[in-house]
């Protein structure tokens, strides 16, 4: 039986305060893994900025949140951060939340929690920069913008930020039970 100990680092509080961090352990980790395929999420867009210019001749894809996730048609990705995120060679995902879609307008109208919810509300227990992290490999998936057969890091955070970076097997949103959580590189051990 062969067995792996890797040193994963926890930090006391989630935010955007761990994004140079897990920047820096992700791209560590990456390189040791020669995996080329970065999934980071991005809500104005300061956190892309600073993974296109970090992990230089990788793959970097930034997901954003959706157009009216704040309010309706506003999206909070600034047209400036944007503009660096892809003269860096960043691509940008934006499109419906994997686990944010009818079933959140449903269970807002009808108080009702559906199977993606429960998905979300499990992820958490992780914090919520995981349940970030595996959402937004699938939305990648989904838009064909990285590798569903090979392993990928994924990004993310709690609010702003970064505070979570792992290794996952990615899959499409319809196989979400396919993918494969396979390292925890950093994540905060409070919500």
């Amino acid at each position: 039986m062969v067995s792996y100990k890797r040193i994963v680092a926890y930090f006391d509080d989630p935010g955007e305060r761990n994004t140079d961090e897990v920047l820096k352990l992700a791209k560590e980790r990456a390189e040791e893994l020669g995996i080329k395929d970065i999934v980071v999420a991005s809500t104005k867009g300061e956190t892309g900025v600073k993974a296109v210019k970090m992990f230089k001749d990788f793959n970097v894809v930034v997901v954003t949140h959706h157009t009216g996730f704040r309010k309706p048609g506003y999206q909070e990705l600034t047209k400036e951060n944007r503009r660096l995120i892809e003269e860096n060679g960043g691509k940008i995902f934006t499109g419906t939340h994997a686990f944010m879609n009818v079933e959140r307008a449903i269970l807002k109208k009808l108080g009702t929690a559906y199977p993606t919810e429960i998905i979300a509300h499990t992820l958490r227990l992780f914090g919520e920069g995981m349940k970030v992290a595996v959402e937004i490999v699938a939305m990648a998936a989904d838009a064909g913008l990285i590798p569903v057969d090979r392993d990928v890091i994924s990004i993310a955070g709690t609010g702003r930020g970064a505070d979570t970076a792992i290794v996952i097997r990615p899959a499409n949103s319809k196989d979400l039970f396919d993918m494969i959580i396979r390292e925890i590189i950093a994540k905060p051990r409070n919500r």
